[in-house]
């Protein structure tokens, strides 16, 4: 049996396992209407090394231009087929935190949606960017940063890092704001909402809070909300807010979980993972194919010809499973027990699946 042993998951377990501290509000719940605002627009890269769209399999590249420069006066004649490897069409993205101002700068990124195979050295012109209300919010532009580099020789190409694409640190300018009152209702209330809804952490929150200013301040709404009664003033209210971000409080553990990744074999447990007694047997199937070319050569002097010749070897091997016994109370009693079946990751992945559908594992099973 191939043995594995779990050796991150156990360097994870001394971290998850270790007793719970005390966070700050700020890092376990928002208040509302604290939030990004994510942009979109779309825009044109020139300036590129012979590197951009190629306008035969991306028209909408020349369209683009054709439309930008007769905006700035350029009237380029009908049916002009115009062969560009400099410009590219890309896509650019951001977020506008909340609070944003006219005049603030935000970073971008540049991703190319047509065929260019490099964006480095381009520099991007002048982007609406709009928000999910098609208003603009910003405008973007300047030169692209593209880490890694590429070059390419007698047909071959050789590539470091993604080339198509990149940021550019303060490449937009906010020009329009989003509306945020905190005080809509003009009675001081807030609401908190945390990152992971629970209903113990909620409870704990609204304890604390209560205990720093008093009753009657914080009420829980459900397992994620929590309503605040602050000053109406809003120099007070911004204070009254700083505070109740600062206090700390102690999350409950919450659901014991098992993520599996199907993609790289990754497993990682929680800390609250709990494992029943069980016993366990997995053999390994394993499917050999060997081929060998040999060659048929005719007698001297016959009518025959020389053949190549395929035989194939089948083999089918299933190593054999021997029952064990897994139990564990403790994560670290879980990890030693899973160790000693010796499974590689995929397998472990089979036997978790196996032991939850029985049963003896105590935990939410994902897979992602």
């Amino acid at each position: 049996m191939k043995r594995f042993t779990l050796q991150w998951i156990l360097a994870l377990s001394l971290i998850i396992s270790a007793p719970a501290h005390a966070e700050r509000l700020k890092d376990l719940a928002d208040f509302a209407g604290v939030r990004d605002n994510v942009l979109v627009g779309y825009g044109l890269v020139v300036g590129l090394d012979g590197t951009g769209d190629q306008t035969t399999q991306a028209p909408f590249t020349g369209q683009s231009l054709t439309n930008m420069l007769s905006q700035l006066g350029v009237t380029v004649p009908p049916g002009t087929n115009m062969q560009l490897r400099n410009v590219a069409a890309v896509m650019v993205t951001a977020d506008l935190p909340p609070f944003s101002r006219q005049g603030q700068r935000l970073d971008i990124t540049v991703s190319s949606v047509g065929n260019a195979r490099s964006l480095r050295g381009g520099t991007l012109l002048m982007t609406p960017l709009r928000g999910a209300d098609g208003e603009i919010y910003a405008l973007a532009q300047g030169n692209l940063l593209i880490t890694g580099a590429s070059a390419e020789a007698a047909g071959s190409r050789e590539v470091i890092n993604h080339q198509s694409a990149g940021r550019i640190s303060r490449g937009a300018i906010v020009e329009r704001e989003v509306p945020l009152d905190m005080n809509a209702n003009g009675n001081g209330e807030l609401e908190l909402h945390l990152r992971t809804a629970d209903f113990s952490t909620a409870e704990r929150v609204v304890t604390r809070i209560n205990q720093e200013f008093g009753n009657f301040v914080a009420s829980a709404v459900d397992g994620r909300v929590i309503r605040l009664f602050g000053p109406q003033d809003d120099n007070e209210r911004v204070r009254f807010m700083a505070r109740v971000e600062n206090l700390r409080v102690t999350p409950d553990e919450g659901r014991a979980r098992v993520i599996l990744n199907s993609r790289t074999g990754s497993v990682v447990l929680s800390g609250n993972v709990r494992l029943h007694q069980a016993a366990v047997a997995h053999g390994n199937l394993q499917v050999t194919i060997d081929t060998r070319r040999g060659v048929s050569q005719p007698g001297a002097f016959s009518p025959g010809q020389t053949v190549v010749v395929t035989e194939a070897d089948v083999q089918i091997r299933q190593e054999d499973g021997v029952l064990n016994v897994v139990e564990g109370v403790e994560l670290m009693e879980v990890v030693n027990a899973l160790n000693a079946l010796g499974a590689t990751p995929m397998d472990l992945m089979a036997i978790l699946e196996a032991l939850k559908a029985s049963g003896s594992l105590r935990a939410d099973l994902e897979i992602i």
